[in-house]
Formats: structure tokens, C-alpha cells, sequence
């Protein structure tokens, strides 16, 4: 037998074991299946996302969606001096 180690935030580990509780498992069990569902899987066994984008990046992203569509709603430039002289008007 092994030992395994890991420092976690006290909430998750309390709100977890509640879980493994209501499911009749001990922690020591719930580690044990997550590793073999990893050697089983050859992976995480869960799908992994990174954060969604905010709503200030979201406002952005479907602005350049837009921009893209729609190019003669928007001004255009040649060069970044008529983009700066325009700006500083």
C-alpha cells in the first residue's frame, strides 16, 4: 500500500465528504476509483474547460464578429497615423 498526500481548501474537502457519505464511501475509496478511472481512461475522467469568457470579453468577441459581418457599419483605416489622428481629434 502507498500513501497519498495533498493539501486541499477545508470547504471542498468538507463538501466532499459529504458526498462520499451520502454515497457510502470513504474517501480513501472515492481517490482509489479516480485513479482507476484514470488508468482505465488513460486521461482525466472528467472533461476539463477553461473559465468562460467574461461578459466584458464576450462583448468584445461578438463586436469583432460583428465587424466581420458587417464591415461597412464600422470605420476603417490605412494606417495607424490616420488611426491616432482620428482619435486625437
Amino acid at each position: 500500500m502507498a500513501n497519498v498526500n495533498v493539501r486541499i481548501d477545508n470547504e471542498i474537502k468538507t463538501n466532499a465528504e459529504k458526498v462520499f457519505k451520502s454515497l457510502g464511501i470513504t474517501p480513501t475509496a472515492a481517490i482509489t476509483l479516480f485513479y482507476n478511472q484514470v488508468i482505465r481512461t488513460n486521461s482525466i475522467p472528467f472533461e476539463l474547460k477553461a473559465d468562460v469568457p467574461n461578459k466584458v470579453t464576450m462583448d468584445a468577441i461578438n463586436e469583432l464578429d460583428d465587424m466581420k459581418k458587417n464591415p461597412k457599419n464600422y470605420k476603417a483605416y490605412h494606417s495607424s497615423t490616420e488611426l491616432m489622428e482620428d482619435l486625437l481629434k
